[in-house]
């Protein structure tokens, strides 16, 4: 087989997969960004409040060192 052949079949398997895609409905899709932005926002509160204790601890052990 020569090397044109193996690419017009390459590309005619690209097609015939891209046609198997199921794309998600707009009810789907507006659940599933706003299922990631609340975990994004919880893991940033966390970060936030892990952050904060941390930041606490070191500057009450930096003040017993004065």
């Amino acid at each position: 087989m020569s090397k044109i052949n193996e690419i017009v079949k390459f590309y005619d398997q690209v097609k015939q997969e891209i046609g198997k895609i199921t794309w998600p409905s707009r009810a789907e899709l507006v659940n599933s960004t706003l299922i990631v932005v609340g975990v994004v926002l919880v893991f940033g509160l966390v970060c936030l409040g892990v952050d904060y204790c941390i930041n606490t601890v070191i500057q009450f052990l930096l003040k017993i060192g004065k």
